[in-house]
């Protein structure tokens, strides 16, 4: 048995590992992230570009400057020239051919970056989506934009902005003759995301604006759902193979150990067996007709037999290898068993009671020692396989009693 729970530790362990490492893939997958980079991704890429109000008729400026691919820097000045001043840089998606292209985004929901400014006023994040109810293909102005605002310092502030509650502008929407309320939009076919000033900024100042890491990061809880489903099935079979195999090993064990003990079943043979040595012959008969006795102790055999302790002692280690202690219990043990397999009517206690323990928790503490699982797990197992019968018991000798002289 001890080799069956270290192969099952081992396996256990194997089980678990794998299970690591397909719970860091998949909670890794169930994690998507998508970077807004000027190179090429999946055949799109986001160009920088800008705007001012100058379409508008304002002098407002704006110019990029060098930045990593995944973020972009610029500086602007805002005019009071114009009915809206503003000034954006604009993250454009362009296909392979630098046209532009509508990007499905819809397994992210946040867009995390680092905004550094100065001086410290707050920007606009906004997007320009594609609706086929409404927009114009390349009329940029008929495309939903929903926005939001952040803050920013010279500092730097990280910030995190949920792509799914971000609000239409009022003037988008009563320019498009919309209702107010029609705050609905799709991120399946995003044409751009823009960063820009607000009303809060002031005019005629030299603002720095830095705008790094942009990542657009999702939750695919399918991945949770599957590591789950596998997780959990792993571990089942784990457990029916475990159990399965444990029980099997269990009466394997169990039958090798009774058919190891076959001798002892057959205690009878003790009184038959021929001795030259009337008092080993004395000594063993007296235990072996006796042994049921609760109060069976090593003083009464002394004092039934005349036998001297040592003697005892002698004749117990020659023959059988055991202490006084360590064969009474052998056959106490050996008997149960055998009555467990026999007397299905008889309970645990009683069995317990007519091999000679007057105490059933230490006879199933010295049962489980012996044979590895309790009484009634054994009487279970036991009925599941053939036992040896007491009569092909009756046949055998215990080991060095017969011709011993």
């Amino acid at each position: 048995m001890q080799e069956f729970y270290k192969k099952s530790l081992l396996i256990l362990i194997a089980v678990l590992l794998v299970d690591g490492l397909l719970a860091a893939l998949f909670v890794l997958l169930s994690q998507p992230t998508y970077t807004l980079s000027s190179n090429a991704r999946s055949g799109v890429k986001w160009e920088r570009a800008t705007m001012t109000d100058t379409v508008l008729k304002g002098t407002s400026g704006i110019r990029l400057l060098d930045a990593a691919p995944d973020g972009m820097a610029f500086d602007y000045k805002l005019t009071r020239v114009g009915p809206f001043p503003f000034a954006s840089a604009l993250l454009v998606a362009k296909d392979t051919q630098g046209k532009p292209a509508l990007v499905d985004l819809r397994r992210y929901d946040t867009i995390t970056f680092v905004a550094r400014c100065k001086p410290a006023y707050p920007m606009m994040l906004s997007m320009t989506t594609f609706d086929e109810k409404i927009s114009t293909p390349g009329n940029f102005i008929t495309y939903r934009s929903p926005e939001t605002f952040f803050s920013c310092n010279e500092h730097g502030v990280p910030v995190s902005l949920d792509l799914r509650r971000m609000t239409i502008p009022g003037w988008w929407l009563y320019m498009m003759h919309l209702n107010l309320s029609s705050q609905d939009y799709y991120l399946d076919k995003v044409q751009q995301f823009s960063f820009g000033s607000t009303s809060q900024a002031a005019f005629g100042v030299d603002a720095h604006v830095e705008i790094s890491n942009i990542v657009l990061r999702g939750h695919d809880y399918r991945y949770l759902v599957a590591l789950a489903i596998v997780v959990t099935g792993s571990l089942i079979v784990f457990a029916m193979w475990f159990f399965r195999t444990h029980a099997h090993t269990l009466r394997a064990s169990l039958n090798s150990k009774l058919k190891k003990d076959l001798p002892l079943v057959a205690y009878r043979q003790l009184t038959l067996a021929p001795y030259p040595d009337e008092e080993k012959a004395s000594v063993l008969k007296f235990i072996a007709t006796n042994y049921t006795n609760t109060e069976l102790d090593l003083e009464g055999v002394v004092a039934a037999t005349g036998a001297n302790r040592n003697k005892v002692n002698e004749v117990l280690k020659t023959e059988l290898g055991m202490t006084f202690t360590g064969y009474v219990n052998k056959l106490r043990l050996t008997e149960a068993a055998r009555l467990l397999t026999e007397k299905s009517a008889a309970t645990v206690a009683e069995i317990a009671y007519s091999v000679g323990y007057a105490n059933v928790s230490y006879f199933n503490k010295l049962f489980k020692e012996e044979y590895g699982c309790t009484p009634k797990a054994f009487r279970t197992l036991a009925t599941q396989q053939s036992v040896p019968a007491e009569s092909d018991a009756d046949t055998t000798s215990p080991p060095g009693m017969v011709g011993t002289g």
